[in-house]
């Protein structure tokens, strides 16, 4: 081990978190953010007639914000299709992200879910929980090891302006805080040191790895644009309570058993799919 891992886990140990500038290339990040963007660009033109172009900020997101006043439905749908992008989960398997784990103490990291990618705007949220999440702990969602970890990275310039994330140092030796719950958080009940926040500011490439455990929460994007991120977790196959409980997994992915368009689709539609000469 180097002696800048030590170092590095040495922190981790203390604070419950670490930030690691210029982890993954800025190309690797913009290849995924461009995609994302393209998905969207689809559903976009679709609803609201506009074929925008994915490069100028100030179209795109106008054509976000009408896309999502407009359909809805369609809009989650095509926020959950971007979570499944060949190439985030490809970056979620990478060597270097396993290294890194290893390097502070996760001996055996597996996936603990399906990676996340989020895109939060006050113009984008039918509530404030859906673009500003208050403070609160992750491990509650996930139990899983008591080691596990949330690496978390902008796809944009994250400062503090775009709602950068806060953490509380040292919160992750706590335990677990109670919490009430928020559709699929549980908000901290109890009063925290407000002044003991950090405010953290990232660049695209950069990472922040965290506990579980840690209490962290959104800034306040007070800006007109979109924060992307988007997050791994991880569990450690060798810590000792996730083995005695059975691997818990929470997370639920199943079938809807009814047809999303009844009568759809017709065996002429089905064929013209499969017609080579089309």
């Amino acid at each position: 081990m180097h002696i800048s891992d030590i170092d590095r886990k040495s922190q981790y140990f203390r604070d419950g978190y670490i930030v690691v500038r210029n982890f993954f290339t800025t190309e690797e990040i913009k290849a995924i953010f461009d995609e994302a963007r393209g998905v969207f660009a689809y559903q976009i033109e679709r609803t609201t007639g506009m074929k925008i172009d994915i490069h100028n900020q100030d179209e795109f997101e106008a054509g976000m914000y009408e896309f999502f006043q407009k359909d809805f439905d369609a809009f989650v749908n095509t926020g959950k299709q971007v979570q499944h992008l060949v190439s985030l989960h490809r970056l979620g398997t990478d060597a270097r992200i396993t290294e890194l784990l290893q390097s502070i103490g996760l001996t055996y990291p597996i996936i603990a879910v399906r990676p996340a990618m989020m895109f939060n705007s006050r113009h984008l949220a039918k509530k404030q929980d859906y673009w500003k999440l208050g403070a609160h702990q992750d491990w509650r969602g996930g139990q899983g090891s008591l080691d596990s970890i949330v690496m978390w990275f902008p796809l944009v310039d994250c400062d503090t302006a775009l709602g950068g994330l806060q953490v509380l140092p040292g919160s992750h030796k706590k335990g677990l805080y109670a919490g009430s719950d928020v559709d699929y958080i549980s908000s901290i009940e109890e009063e925290l040191p407000e002044d003991e926040f950090e405010q953290l500011e990232l660049k695209a490439g950069d990472i922040l790895i965290f506990s579980t455990f840690t209490v962290h929460r959104s800034g306040t994007n007070v800006t007109p644009h979109i924060r992307w991120t988007s997050q791994f977790r991880f569990n450690n196959l060798e810590e000792k309570t996730f083995v005695d409980r059975g691997f818990p997994l929470p997370y639920i992915y199943k079938p809807t058993p009814e047809l999303l368009f009844p009568g759809f689709p017709k065996q002429e539609v089905v064929e013209e799919v499969f017609n080579e000469n089309k």
